[in-house]
């Protein structure tokens, strides 16, 4: 399936793109993470597991286990603390 992948903030930075259409068979978010990091590079540095990543599918906060839909929009972000 083909997904739209947005990154933000310092992932966006690290990765050196804001967004980029993904040729998937992931079918989670989680699954989605896992294909990311396996690129290797600023990907996995970014994305690895003991990094604070936040996920939305489609605009909503979700966690790794929500299920991608062909067309969807994955957004990956580092938390935002505010003062």
């Amino acid at each position: 399936m083909k997904i739209t992948v947005r990154y933000f903030a310092s992932i966006r930075e690290a990765v050196g793109q804001g967004s980029e259409a993904v040729e998937t068979a992931a079918t989670t978010l989680g699954a989605l993470r896992e294909e990311l990091i396996a690129r290797g590079g600023p990907y996995a540095a970014s994305l690895a597991h003991g990094r604070a990543v936040r996920m939305a599918l489609d605009q909503v906060l979700c966690d790794d286990s929500a299920v991608l839909a062909d067309g969807a929009e994955v957004a990956f972000f580092p938390p935002v603390t505010g003062g």
